[in-house]
Protein backbone atom coordinates (compact mmCIF):
# COMPACT_ATOMS: atom_id res chain seq x y z
CA UNK A 1 0.00 0.00 0.00
CA UNK A 2 1.32 3.44 -0.92
CA UNK A 3 0.99 5.93 1.89
CA UNK A 4 2.31 9.33 2.74
CA UNK A 5 2.35 8.75 6.48
CA UNK A 6 4.19 6.41 8.84
CA UNK A 7 2.49 7.52 12.10
CA UNK A 8 -1.10 8.69 12.38
CA UNK A 9 -3.53 9.47 15.20
CA UNK A 10 -7.13 8.41 14.60
CA UNK A 11 -9.92 9.88 16.72
CA UNK A 12 -13.25 8.04 16.66
CA UNK A 13 -16.16 10.06 18.04
CA UNK A 14 -19.02 8.68 20.12
CA UNK A 15 -21.42 9.71 17.35
CA UNK A 16 -19.62 7.19 15.09
CA UNK A 17 -19.62 4.36 17.63
CA UNK A 18 -23.08 4.86 19.15
CA UNK A 19 -26.44 3.77 17.72
CA UNK A 20 -29.45 6.07 17.84
CA UNK A 21 -30.52 4.59 21.18
CA UNK A 22 -27.10 5.49 22.64
CA UNK A 23 -25.73 1.93 22.83
CA UNK A 24 -22.51 0.73 21.19
CA UNK A 25 -22.55 -0.04 17.46
CA UNK A 26 -20.35 -3.15 17.43
CA UNK A 27 -20.69 -3.61 13.63
CA UNK A 28 -19.24 -0.14 12.98
CA UNK A 29 -16.54 -0.72 15.58
CA UNK A 30 -15.56 -4.01 13.90
CA UNK A 31 -15.37 -2.33 10.47
CA UNK A 32 -13.04 0.39 11.86
CA UNK A 33 -10.81 -2.24 13.50
CA UNK A 34 -10.53 -4.05 10.14
CA UNK A 35 -9.33 -0.83 8.51
CA UNK A 36 -6.87 0.03 11.29
CA UNK A 37 -5.51 -3.54 11.14
CA UNK A 38 -4.97 -3.20 7.38
CA UNK A 39 -3.04 0.05 7.84
CA UNK A 40 -1.08 -1.37 10.77
CA UNK A 41 0.00 -4.40 8.74
CA UNK A 42 1.14 -2.11 5.91
CA UNK A 43 3.62 -0.44 8.29
CA UNK A 44 1.64 2.57 9.56
CA UNK A 45 1.94 3.23 13.30
CA UNK A 46 -1.49 4.10 14.68
CA UNK A 47 -2.60 5.73 17.93
CA UNK A 48 -6.36 5.32 18.41
CA UNK A 49 -8.24 7.91 20.47
CA UNK A 50 -11.64 6.34 21.05
CA UNK A 51 -14.82 7.59 22.68
CA UNK A 52 -17.59 5.13 23.46
CA UNK A 53 -17.16 4.19 27.13
CA UNK A 54 -20.43 5.83 28.19
CA UNK A 55 -22.28 4.27 25.23
CA UNK A 56 -20.83 0.87 26.19
CA UNK A 57 -21.96 1.18 29.79
CA UNK A 58 -25.43 2.54 29.10
CA UNK A 59 -26.86 -0.85 28.07
CA UNK A 60 -25.16 -2.71 30.93
CA UNK A 61 -26.38 -0.86 33.99
CA UNK A 62 -29.76 0.62 34.94
CA UNK A 63 -29.52 3.08 37.88
CA UNK A 64 -31.94 2.58 40.79
CA UNK A 65 -32.57 6.32 41.03
CA UNK A 66 -32.17 9.36 38.77
CA UNK A 67 -28.53 10.48 38.64
CA UNK A 68 -27.06 13.87 37.79
CA UNK A 69 -24.95 14.11 34.63
CA UNK A 70 -21.56 13.70 36.40
CA UNK A 71 -22.67 10.65 38.44
CA UNK A 72 -24.23 9.10 35.35
CA UNK A 73 -21.10 9.64 33.27
CA UNK A 74 -18.89 8.19 36.01
CA UNK A 75 -21.09 5.11 36.44
CA UNK A 76 -21.57 4.37 32.74
CA UNK A 77 -17.93 5.00 31.86
CA UNK A 78 -16.59 2.86 34.74
CA UNK A 79 -18.61 -0.12 33.49
CA UNK A 80 -18.38 0.81 29.82
CA UNK A 81 -14.61 1.39 29.58
CA UNK A 82 -13.93 -2.21 30.63
CA UNK A 83 -16.43 -3.45 28.06
CA UNK A 84 -15.10 -1.11 25.33
CA UNK A 85 -11.43 -2.06 25.72
CA UNK A 86 -12.38 -5.76 25.90
CA UNK A 87 -14.27 -5.41 22.59
CA UNK A 88 -11.25 -3.75 20.98
CA UNK A 89 -8.94 -6.41 22.46
CA UNK A 90 -11.01 -9.25 20.99
CA UNK A 91 -11.51 -7.58 17.59
CA UNK A 92 -7.81 -6.76 17.15
CA UNK A 93 -6.78 -10.20 18.39
CA UNK A 94 -8.58 -11.70 15.39
CA UNK A 95 -5.99 -9.84 13.26
CA UNK A 96 -3.10 -10.94 15.50
CA UNK A 97 -2.62 -7.38 16.82
CA UNK A 98 -2.04 -6.46 20.48
CA UNK A 99 -3.62 -3.32 21.91
CA UNK A 100 -3.05 -1.44 25.18
CA UNK A 101 -5.23 0.93 27.15
CA UNK A 102 -4.16 4.48 28.03
CA UNK A 103 -6.57 6.41 30.27
CA UNK A 104 -5.70 10.04 30.83
CA UNK A 105 -7.03 13.27 32.30
CA UNK A 106 -6.52 16.94 31.51
CA UNK A 107 -4.35 17.28 34.61
CA UNK A 108 -1.95 14.68 33.17
CA UNK A 109 -0.89 17.27 30.56
CA UNK A 110 -0.49 20.15 33.01
CA UNK A 111 3.16 19.51 33.88
CA UNK A 112 6.02 18.78 31.51
CA UNK A 113 7.00 15.69 33.56
CA UNK A 114 3.55 14.06 33.34
CA UNK A 115 3.40 14.97 29.65
CA UNK A 116 6.72 13.24 28.94
CA UNK A 117 5.74 10.19 31.05
CA UNK A 118 2.68 9.69 28.84
CA UNK A 119 4.72 10.19 25.69
CA UNK A 120 7.26 7.62 26.85
CA UNK A 121 4.53 5.07 27.64
CA UNK A 122 2.99 5.30 24.17
CA UNK A 123 6.39 5.38 22.45
CA UNK A 124 7.32 2.07 24.14
CA UNK A 125 3.97 0.59 23.05
CA UNK A 126 4.53 1.59 19.41
CA UNK A 127 8.11 0.29 19.47
CA UNK A 128 6.71 -3.08 20.56
CA UNK A 129 4.02 -3.15 17.86
CA UNK A 130 1.21 -2.45 20.35
CA UNK A 131 -1.60 -0.07 19.31
CA UNK A 132 -2.36 2.45 22.10
CA UNK A 133 -6.09 3.02 22.63
CA UNK A 134 -6.52 6.34 24.43
CA UNK A 135 -9.58 7.73 26.19
CA UNK A 136 -10.29 10.30 28.88
CA UNK A 137 -10.69 8.73 32.31
CA UNK A 138 -14.29 9.87 32.86
CA UNK A 139 -14.48 8.06 36.20
CA UNK A 140 -12.25 10.64 37.91
CA UNK A 141 -12.63 13.70 35.63
CA UNK A 142 -14.92 16.34 37.09
CA UNK A 143 -16.60 19.03 35.03
CA UNK A 144 -14.03 21.85 35.23
CA UNK A 145 -11.10 19.48 34.62
CA UNK A 146 -12.59 17.70 31.64
CA UNK A 147 -11.41 18.04 28.07
CA UNK A 148 -13.86 19.94 25.85
CA UNK A 149 -14.29 16.53 24.21
CA UNK A 150 -12.04 13.89 22.69
CA UNK A 151 -11.26 16.26 19.78
CA UNK A 152 -9.17 18.31 22.23
CA UNK A 153 -7.56 15.15 23.61
CA UNK A 154 -6.76 13.86 20.12
CA UNK A 155 -5.04 17.14 19.22
CA UNK A 156 -2.84 16.87 22.31
CA UNK A 157 -1.99 13.22 21.58
CA UNK A 158 -1.18 13.85 17.89
CA UNK A 159 1.05 16.77 18.85
CA UNK A 160 2.73 14.95 21.75
CA UNK A 161 3.44 11.81 19.69
CA UNK A 162 4.73 13.73 16.63
CA UNK A 163 2.09 12.16 14.37
CA UNK A 164 2.23 13.22 10.73
CA UNK A 165 -1.54 13.38 10.51
CA UNK A 166 -4.58 13.44 12.76
CA UNK A 167 -7.78 11.93 11.34
CA UNK A 168 -10.93 13.02 13.20
CA UNK A 169 -13.82 10.68 12.37
CA UNK A 170 -17.30 12.07 13.00
CA UNK A 171 -20.75 11.47 11.49
CA UNK A 172 -20.27 14.30 8.99
CA UNK A 173 -18.14 14.48 5.84
CA UNK A 174 -16.11 17.55 6.85
CA UNK A 175 -16.45 21.32 7.27
CA UNK A 176 -19.28 22.67 5.11
CA UNK A 177 -19.52 26.11 3.50
CA UNK A 178 -23.07 26.37 4.85
CA UNK A 179 -25.48 24.28 6.90
CA UNK A 180 -24.84 20.55 6.27
CA UNK A 181 -28.60 20.07 5.87
CA UNK A 182 -28.74 22.67 3.05
CA UNK A 183 -28.56 20.88 -0.36
CA UNK A 184 -26.60 23.83 -1.76
CA UNK A 185 -23.84 23.39 0.84
CA UNK A 186 -20.71 21.46 0.01
CA UNK A 187 -17.69 20.18 1.91
CA UNK A 188 -14.64 22.47 1.87
CA UNK A 189 -11.96 20.07 0.67
CA UNK A 190 -8.91 22.03 1.74
CA UNK A 191 -8.23 24.74 4.32
CA UNK A 192 -4.90 26.51 3.96
CA UNK A 193 -2.50 27.54 6.71
CA UNK A 194 -3.70 30.72 8.44
CA UNK A 195 -7.04 30.73 6.56
CA UNK A 196 -9.86 32.61 8.33
CA UNK A 197 -12.48 30.03 9.31
CA UNK A 198 -15.15 32.40 10.64
CA UNK A 199 -17.20 32.19 7.45
CA UNK A 200 -17.24 28.41 7.60
CA UNK A 201 -18.82 28.13 11.04
CA UNK A 202 -22.50 28.67 10.41
CA UNK A 203 -25.00 29.85 13.03
CA UNK A 204 -27.36 27.02 12.07
CA UNK A 205 -26.57 23.78 13.84
CA UNK A 206 -25.03 20.76 12.19
CA UNK A 207 -25.89 17.27 13.39
CA UNK A 208 -23.30 17.59 16.17
CA UNK A 209 -24.04 21.25 16.98
CA UNK A 210 -22.18 24.49 16.37
CA UNK A 211 -19.99 23.88 19.42
CA UNK A 212 -18.83 20.59 17.95
CA UNK A 213 -17.94 22.21 14.62
CA UNK A 214 -16.19 25.10 16.34
CA UNK A 215 -14.17 22.79 18.58
CA UNK A 216 -13.12 20.66 15.63
CA UNK A 217 -11.96 23.61 13.53
CA UNK A 218 -10.12 25.29 16.42
CA UNK A 219 -8.31 22.07 17.34
CA UNK A 220 -7.59 21.28 13.68
CA UNK A 221 -6.08 24.72 13.03
CA UNK A 222 -3.89 24.62 16.15
CA UNK A 223 -2.59 21.13 15.28
CA UNK A 224 -2.02 22.10 11.62
CA UNK A 225 -0.05 25.15 12.83
CA UNK A 226 2.31 22.66 14.48
CA UNK A 227 3.05 21.00 11.15
CA UNK A 228 0.54 18.12 11.37
CA UNK A 229 -1.99 17.41 8.61
CA UNK A 230 -5.53 17.25 10.02
CA UNK A 231 -8.38 15.47 8.25
CA UNK A 232 -12.05 15.60 9.26
CA UNK A 233 -14.06 12.80 7.65
CA UNK A 234 -17.16 10.63 8.06
CA UNK A 235 -16.45 7.55 10.16
CA UNK A 236 -19.70 5.91 9.04
CA UNK A 237 -18.52 5.70 5.42
CA UNK A 238 -17.25 2.26 4.39
CA UNK A 239 -13.45 1.83 4.36
CA UNK A 240 -12.94 5.54 5.05
CA UNK A 241 -9.52 5.22 6.75
CA UNK A 242 -7.94 3.14 4.00
CA UNK A 243 -9.50 5.40 1.33
CA UNK A 244 -8.08 8.55 2.97
CA UNK A 245 -4.54 7.18 2.80
CA UNK A 246 -4.78 5.29 -0.52
CA UNK A 247 -6.95 7.74 -2.49
CA UNK A 248 -6.58 11.11 -0.74
CA UNK A 249 -7.59 13.20 -3.77
CA UNK A 250 -10.90 11.44 -4.44
CA UNK A 251 -12.02 10.74 -0.86
CA UNK A 252 -14.53 13.24 0.56
CA UNK A 253 -13.14 15.07 3.62
CA UNK A 254 -11.81 18.41 4.83
CA UNK A 255 -8.02 18.58 4.96
CA UNK A 256 -6.17 21.26 6.95
CA UNK A 257 -2.83 22.01 5.28
CA UNK A 258 0.00 21.99 7.84
CA UNK A 259 2.51 24.76 8.47
CA UNK A 260 5.93 24.20 6.92
CA UNK A 261 7.77 25.64 9.92
CA UNK A 262 8.87 23.08 12.53
CA UNK A 263 7.68 23.56 16.11
CA UNK A 264 9.76 22.40 19.10
CA UNK A 265 8.30 19.75 21.40
CA UNK A 266 8.23 22.23 24.29
CA UNK A 267 6.25 24.74 22.22
CA UNK A 268 3.85 21.96 21.20
CA UNK A 269 3.15 21.29 24.86
CA UNK A 270 2.74 25.00 25.62
CA UNK A 271 0.40 25.46 22.62
CA UNK A 272 -2.10 23.09 24.22
CA UNK A 273 -1.63 24.30 27.81
CA UNK A 274 -3.93 27.33 27.90
CA UNK A 275 -6.36 25.47 30.18
CA UNK A 276 -3.66 25.24 32.88
CA UNK A 277 -2.78 28.95 32.90
CA UNK A 278 -2.29 30.38 36.39
CA UNK A 279 -2.18 34.07 35.51
CA UNK A 280 -2.08 36.75 32.83
CA UNK A 281 0.64 39.05 31.51
CA UNK A 282 -0.77 42.19 29.90
CA UNK A 283 1.43 43.93 27.33
CA UNK A 284 1.40 47.38 25.72
CA UNK A 285 0.75 48.33 22.08
CA UNK A 286 4.42 48.36 21.11
CA UNK A 287 5.02 44.87 22.52
CA UNK A 288 1.87 43.63 20.78
CA UNK A 289 3.12 44.89 17.43
CA UNK A 290 6.53 43.24 17.90
CA UNK A 291 4.91 39.92 18.85
CA UNK A 292 2.79 39.93 15.70
CA UNK A 293 5.85 40.56 13.49
CA UNK A 294 8.10 37.89 11.99
CA UNK A 295 10.80 38.47 14.62
CA UNK A 296 11.57 35.92 17.34
CA UNK A 297 10.96 37.92 20.52
CA UNK A 298 10.52 37.32 24.24
CA UNK A 299 8.14 39.07 26.65
CA UNK A 300 10.33 41.72 28.31
CA UNK A 301 9.40 43.75 31.43
CA UNK A 302 9.57 47.01 29.39
CA UNK A 303 6.52 45.91 27.39
CA UNK A 304 4.39 44.73 30.35
CA UNK A 305 1.63 46.97 31.70
CA UNK A 306 0.28 44.76 34.51
CA UNK A 307 0.13 41.23 35.91
CA UNK A 308 -3.03 39.37 36.94
CA UNK A 309 -3.22 36.27 39.11
CA UNK A 310 -0.62 34.49 41.21
CA UNK A 311 1.88 32.19 39.51
CA UNK A 312 5.19 30.50 40.23
CA UNK A 313 8.26 30.14 38.00
CA UNK A 314 7.57 27.59 35.19
CA UNK A 315 3.76 27.99 35.46
CA UNK A 316 1.78 28.55 32.26
CA UNK A 317 0.52 32.14 31.77
CA UNK A 318 -1.71 33.81 29.19
CA UNK A 319 -0.40 36.75 27.14
CA UNK A 320 -3.00 39.53 26.79
CA UNK A 321 -2.55 42.40 24.31
CA UNK A 322 -3.28 46.11 24.93
CA UNK A 323 -6.88 45.65 23.70
CA UNK A 324 -7.59 42.80 26.12
CA UNK A 325 -7.31 39.96 23.58
CA UNK A 326 -5.41 36.78 24.33
CA UNK A 327 -2.55 36.48 21.83
CA UNK A 328 -0.58 33.57 23.24
CA UNK A 329 0.52 31.39 26.14
CA UNK A 330 3.94 30.85 27.65
CA UNK A 331 5.95 29.45 30.54
CA UNK A 332 6.83 32.05 33.17
CA UNK A 333 10.54 32.69 33.80
CA UNK A 334 9.82 34.00 37.31
CA UNK A 335 6.96 34.19 39.82
CA UNK A 336 4.21 36.81 39.69
CA UNK A 337 5.70 38.93 42.52
CA UNK A 338 9.08 39.12 40.75
CA UNK A 339 7.34 39.99 37.49
CA UNK A 340 5.40 42.83 39.16
CA UNK A 341 8.62 44.29 40.57
CA UNK A 342 10.20 44.74 37.11
CA UNK A 343 7.16 45.99 35.15
CA UNK A 344 8.20 48.69 32.65
CA UNK A 345 11.92 48.44 33.41
CA UNK A 346 14.75 48.31 30.83
CA UNK A 347 17.56 45.74 30.74
CA UNK A 348 15.84 43.02 32.76
CA UNK A 349 15.56 39.27 31.96
CA UNK A 350 12.52 38.13 29.89
CA UNK A 351 9.45 37.27 31.95
CA UNK A 352 8.57 34.75 29.20
CA UNK A 353 11.43 33.61 26.97
CA UNK A 354 10.80 33.11 23.24
CA UNK A 355 11.69 29.39 23.48
CA UNK A 356 8.76 28.93 25.87
CA UNK A 357 6.26 31.22 24.13
CA UNK A 358 3.47 30.18 21.77
CA UNK A 359 1.82 32.97 19.78
CA UNK A 360 -1.69 32.13 18.50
Amino acid sequence: MKQEFTRIAVKVGSNVLARRDGTLDVTRMSALVDQIAELHKSGVEIILISSGAVASGRSEVHPQKKLDSVDQRQLFSAVGQAKLINRYYELFREHGITVGQVLTTKESFSTRRHYLNQKNCMTVMLENNVIPIVNENDTISVSELMFTDNDELSGLIASMMDAQTLIILSNIDGIYNGSPSDPDSSVIREIGHGKDLSNYIQASKSSFGRGGMLTKTNIARKVADEGITVIIANGKRDNILVALLEHPESTLCTRFIPSCEPVSSVKKWIAHSEGFAKGEIHINECATEVLSSEKAVSILPIGITHIEGEFEKDDIVRIIDFQGNQVGVGKANCNSQQAKEVIGKHGKKPVVHYDYLYIE
